[in-house]
């Protein structure tokens, strides 16, 4: 059931006043009596309203913004093109935005590093630079030998918008195969180098998005995931199907041969390995964040596929070294635990637990030199143990404290364990471990100006709603005045079973240098505390992350370090939707909001681009029950007319293969139309940039000016 009606709407705003900054930097209370200048500012772009009306599952729904989910139209462009205007003509004049970007410049030049990835004396790894928009890829003959560029993006386009998504070399390190994408698209061609030659093979596979491939020992092929390509599958459906195939070096991808995903679900998520030897061909399926199957062929003696595990709800990962699967899961063990399945009886009934569920969470595990390295997650900081293969504890890793430990590597016959940490301070920093002599050591470390010992991080514990401790991060500089007045950043994500601890964010220096607060909770949907955490921050549970958020920025007020004309929230995707809820939920705790590439209309975000994987997360308004509290707490049908919301600004990309832009043009103009206050509702849109992965450092600089330029406006923050 359906209606339609079309009205005009327009929007009369009063003048804004706007703090002006001198030339030192400075931070002023809102209340303090400062030299002020009014700031005339146009009212928005008019936001034509077509409100279609419908009843879903018995309840009458209201959509008056629809028409702007169509956003390649001409109205639809037109009015963006508005809205993007107006927001620059506000953002372009805040005072101080030339120092702003002076500062992030410099801070964002502060480069990046990656873990090598091993292959017999042959180390790749990306690195950027200075002013380089993109990562470079490297490798060195030896870990001391010798840097070789094998893939500069930046010189395949002068914006930066060439990006490499991911690349595999074969196991001796001789050839390659890496996906390019442009304008953070996502949507890689796949290509093989000569590493020798630095010269490309004429193979070429496009839609080979997320790709994982299983490189074979004689270089011969390799097994790897691709999409659909035009007509293979209905139309609606391009963005689904991932598959597993095999291709032989030298032969048009079309006739590649699909090795797996046939009569599965379309929403199925396969990625594909191959053992050392080459005997034994492993599935992994993923189907969500809280399931996944397995299965194997034995290439020597079989065409079938052997199921390892399907039917279960739970998380299932590993690798096969020789005739044994080491099988890392969630199974009967919500902290994770590590298990050994025999190939040649692999049935449940016959695993065997080698590294039982303990009280930190189990991140992972990799077989490196004959032994396991696990990484463990204690309180969001990161622990690194080493055991035997038969699961007996051998040593840990001494690690700082209230770190991130990421990116573990090394070869299962070999002898050496590489790792990067990195924290609040420390940027991405590479560690050497050798298995044989025990020693660790730094190999490499990213370079900066940064004076850390003037800053100081605190864990502390919150009750959230319903009662259930919270952990947050606290980052300041040390000798913080708690006054409640303090400038203050509140972030987070909760969801996905994703994981928020320290990391060197360098644009939030920005915010420590000017003495303000940074905070980041460990909302429940993340994986900070195990699959029970994750799972109560997910489907019918998801009211409890905005609640766990809200209480974060209760406690940050009880505790004097701000208050709500003090603090600002931001959230990027999943944590778009954090803050989305949140504003309209609580609008009196916030002063300004940052709603980054966000989800907002969870009735119909599954009908649009790669969404339908994230029902398992969120649910769908298709399904009765999971309608009833998506409505709920969508933020897109929450807003209310009248209400004074925070000034928001609502950020989304051109690009985005991820979250479609209709979320935050509909949220913008719904807002727009409902606000009874002076503060602003602003949208900015990217064009040539995508969810965030791949954002040249160029447009990160010009992006993050204009967020911490509304930041500092709306805070009261003079720089």
């Amino acid at each position: 059931m359906i209606q339609t009606k079309t009205q005009r709407v327009s929007f009369s705003w009063k003048s804004l006043i706007l703090v002006m900054a001198g030339v030192s930097l400075t931070i002023n209370s809102c209340n303090t009596t400062i030299d002020q200048e009014e700031m005339k500012m146009e009212k928005p772009p008019e936001a034509r309203i077509e409100n279609v009306v419908e009843v879903i599952h018995g309840q009458k729904v209201e959509d008056p913004y629809r028409w702007l989910e169509n956003w390649e139209t001409p109205e639809v462009r037109r009015w963006v093109d508005e809205q993007n205007g107006y927001t620059r003509s506000i953002l372009a004049q805040l005072p101080g935005r030339q120092r702003i970007e002076k500062r992030l410049d410099e801070l964002l030049s502060i480069g990046d590093i990656g873990t090598p990835r091993v292959r017999k004396d042959r180390y790749f790894y990306e690195k950027r630079e200075g002013k380089q928009n993109q990562p470079v890829l490297y490798m060195r003959h030896g870990l001391e030998g010798k840097e070789k560029i094998l893939m500069d993006p930046n010189m395949m386009d002068k914006e930066g918008l060439v990006v490499l998504d991911w690349w595999y070399p074969s196991d001796d390190g001789e050839l390659l195969a890496y996906g390019l994408s442009k304008e953070g698209s996502e949507q890689s061609t796949l290509h093989v180098m000569d590493i020798e030659t630095g010269e490309n093979l004429p193979d070429e596979i496009p839609r080979t998005r997320a790709c994982t491939v299983a490189w074979k020992k004689d270089k011969s092929g390799f097994y790897y995931t691709r999409y659909p390509k035009s007509g293979e599958v209905p139309q609606g459906e391009e963005n689904y199907h991932r598959h597993v195939f095999y291709h032989a070096l030298g032969t048009e991808s079309d006739e590649d041969k699909k090795i797996f995903g046939e009569d599965r679900d379309m929403e199925d998520w396969p990625d594909v390995h191959l053992s050392p030897d080459n005997r034994f061909l492993l599935m992994t399926v993923y189907q969500g964040w809280t399931k996944s199957e397995m299965y194997f062929r034995d290439l020597q003696n079989s065409d079938k596929f052997v199921p390892i595990v399907e039917g279960v709800d739970a998380m299932f990962s590993g690798e096969i070294v020789g005739e044994h699967l080491y099988l890392y899961t969630n199974y009967k063990a919500p902290k994770y635990r590590v298990l050994r399945v025999d190939l040649k009886k692999p049935s449940m009934d016959n695993w065997e637990e080698l590294i039982p569920e303990g009280e930190s969470v189990l991140e992972g595990s990799q077989v490196i030199g004959n032994k396991i390295v696990a990484q463990y997650m204690q309180n969001a900081s990161s622990r690194l143990k080493i055991f035997s293969v038969h699961g007996g504890f051998l040593k840990e890793i001494e690690l700082p404290a209230l770190g991130t430990a990421y990116g573990l590597n090394g070869e299962w016959d070999g002898s050496e364990a590489l790792f990067s940490y990195q924290s609040f301070f420390i940027p991405p920093t590479i560690y050497h471990y050798d298995l044989k002599t025990d020693n660790l050591y730094l190999y490499d470390r990213v370079k900066n100006d940064i004076d850390s010992t003037l800053y100081e991080v605190k864990q502390v514990w919150y009750p959230s709603k319903d009662g259930t401790k919270i952990s947050m991060f606290v980052v300041h500089k040390k000798g913080l005045k708690l006054d409640g007045n303090t400038p203050t950043l509140l972030t987070g994500y909760g969801g996905f079973n994703n994981n928020r601890t320290p990391s060197f964010q360098r644009n939030r220096f920005l915010l420590l240098e000017s003495g303000g607060v940074y905070a980041v909770p460990n909302l429940r949907g993340g994986g900070e505390y195990g699959e029970e955490w994750h799972r109560a921050g997910m489907l019918e549970n998801k009211q409890n992350v905005f609640d766990d958020f809200i209480a974060a920025a209760e406690w940050l007020f009880s505790n004097n370090y701000t208050s709500p004309s003090r603090l600002a929230i931001s959230g990027g995707s999943n944590g778009g939707l954090l803050v989305g809820a949140s504003l309209t939920q609580r609008p009196d705790l916030f002063r300004a909001v940052v709603c980054g590439n966000p989800l907002l209309d969870m009735l119909r975000y599954q009908n649009f681009l790669i969404a339908k994987l994230w029902i398992p997360e969120y649910g769908t308004a298709e399904d009765p029950e999971q309608f009833k509290y998506l409505y709920q707490y969508s933020p897109y049908h929450r807003v209310l007319d009248g209400t004074s919301y925070p000034a928001t600004l609502l950020l989304t990309s051109e690009s985005d293969t991820r979250v479609d832009p209709m979320h935050a043009f509909k949220m913008a103009a719904r807002l727009q139309s409902a606000i009874s206050e002076e503060n602003p509702i602003l949208l900015r849109f990217e064009t040539k940039a995508g969810h965030g992965v791949g954002t040249p450092l160029s447009k990160l600089i010009d992006e993050y000016t204009d967020v911490w330029s509304f930041i500092y406006w709306q805070l009261g923050v003079e720089y």
